[in-house]
């Protein structure tokens, strides 16, 4: 069984729209396209497919097939190259539940598609991404739900004395599906070994894909809390798969900016140094978009070739004493902060047509009972006004600390390098006097460090503007100065 190595996925961080795009939002047809460009020209081997919170074309199979028939006579779906569906978590979006049983119906569908292509098909679509995973029940939930009433319906009779439902209909095929836990908050991440073990008990795998979420918990947490959190989960991960005697495929979903991971065509062997133990990594759309190809296509060999091995140990203890006093300070700081943001996310564009993740339609991510956009959103506008959010919750580390921690995040200092590029001191006149006096003694802690980084002029530039707008309550402008900083920069958020 090949595994894939990089996943395509449809996180809207682009800047810059692909070619092929019809509209300034992707959707639709411009969706079909993109996984056959980031197959056939990109060299991804994955492709994640998301019915979660935005309408999705459940016929992806069936489109690919007829409309690109020589690609994928050569590049079969299903064993060579691979669509893997983002379902909802009925437990946590309750308004999307049913675009659950839409999606996994549409499993049986993609296969009776490859049939009539292929002579002899591998299921094209044969695993499933669960959101939000906090338990084994929720993963079992979809397991068996699939299993006893999607695929498990072939063999009921309609009605007494008739055909069964597979006479009549055809069967459903496959039988079972592989569910993948995606872990988004700190407490799952440092429980992986128990949901896992709890979710394993009663099945005999080959092996097991968990993918770990590296924006939302930076959102939620803090950046440096992410990554801590995420190098225990992989530790975890090692000493599960050893216990369990099943292979156990780690994903990293990391985007472009430092503070959702600091994945770009350019710190490609940064990443894999720092996530050695990963076996797949997203590349998410500021990658794919906001980049030369050339150096895109380059990068993403890079990804596939890389052989991984397992991390350093950490100091766990230390860790978890660190995640638990930087999420503090951390919520401290975006608390107050949040309707500026909020209000600035209003005029960042959303490059997918997406459902509204606040209201009645979506699920919005909340702090402290505090709701903010979601993490590309939050991202966003923070750059915009000359504050990276990596900056935020740093205040309360002493500079032993730090030490510490750079022997455990590796790349501690370069990601923050990056970061300090866009800061505008410009920005504090903003702010409410403690937290510009938390910024200020970060600031001071990171010049202890000797962190080498050069001002971006230009964005810092077009940030003052932005401030002196916002200051002045001037927004006429603000959308395409948002886009003007973001190209600057090569990701939107």
């Amino acid at each position: 069984m090949q595994i894939p190595r990089v996943m395509s996925t449809q996180h809207p961080d682009n800047v810059s729209l692909p070619f092929f795009a019809e509209h300034a939002d992707m959707a639709g047809e411009d969706e079909i396209q993109e996984a056959y460009y980031a197959f056939s020209h990109l060299g991804c081997d994955e492709q994640m497919w998301d019915s979660e919170g935005k309408e999705v074309d459940d016929f992806v199979v069936k489109k690919l097939l007829t409309k690109y028939p020589n690609f994928f006579k050569k590049k079969k779906l299903g064993r060579d190259v691979f669509i893997t569906l983002r379902i909802p978590n009925p437990t946590v979006e309750k308004e999307e539940a049913k675009i659950l049983v839409e999606a996994l119906e549409s499993i049986p569908r993609s296969m009776d598609a490859a049939k009539v292509f292929y002579n002899s098909p591998y299921p094209p679509i044969f695993e499933v991404i669960l959101p939000m995973t906090t338990s084994a029940k929720e993963l079992n939930r979809v397991y068996y739900f699939y299993k006893n009433f999607i695929s498990g319906k072939q063999y009921q009779k309609i009605y007494e004395k008739d055909i069964t439902v597979a006479e009549w209909v055809g069967e459903f095929l496959p039988e079972t599906i592989n569910v993948i836990p995606l872990f988004e908050d700190v407490h799952s991440l440092f429980n992986v070994d128990k949901i896992l073990s709890e979710y394993l008990k009663d099945k005999s795998f080959k092996y097991l894909r968990v993918f770990l979420a590296r924006s939302d918990p930076a959102m939620n947490y803090g950046m440096i809390s992410a990554v801590l959190a995420i190098k225990i989960a992989l530790k975890k991960l090692e000493k599960i798969s050893i216990e369990k005697e099943i292979e156990i495929y780690p994903i990293l979903g990391a985007g472009t900016p430092p503070f959702r991971g600091n994945l770009s065509p350019y710190t490609v062997n940064k990443v894999l140094t720092e996530y050695s133990s990963v076996e797949t990594f997203t590349v998410q759309s500021a990658f794919k978009y906001d980049f030369p190809i050339e150096d895109v296509i380059t990068a993403i060999k890079k990804l596939k070739n890389f052989i991984r091995h397992p991390l350093e140990d950490i100091d766990e203890k230390f860790c978890r004493r660190i995640i638990e006093k930087f999420s503090k300070e951390y919520h401290i700081l975006v608390v107050p902060l949040a309707p500026a943001i909020n209000e600035i996310a209003k005029y960042i564009p959303k490059r997918r047509m997406r459902k509204l993740h606040i209201g009645l339609f979506g699920y919005s991510r909340s702090v402290r009972g505090v709701t903010l956009p979601r993490v590309i959103n939050f991202c966003a506008a923070c750059y915009s006004i000359g504050l990276p959010p990596e900056l935020l919750g740093l205040s309360c580390l002493t500079k032993e600390e730090l030490q510490e921690l750079k022997r455990i995040y590796k790349n501690l200092e370069y990601d923050l390098s990056i970061a300090l590029q866009y800061f505008n001191p410009k920005c504090l006149e903003l702010l409410p006097e403690e937290i510009k006096n938390k910024i200020i003694k970060s600031l001071e802690l990171l010049n202890s460090l000797d962190i080498k980084y050069k001002t971006h002029m230009e964005h810092k530039e077009v940030t003052t503007n932005i401030l002196k707008n916002l200051k002045k309550g001037i927004i006429s402008n603000l959308g395409e100065l948002l886009i003007e900083a973001a190209h600057l920069r090569r990701f939107l958020g």
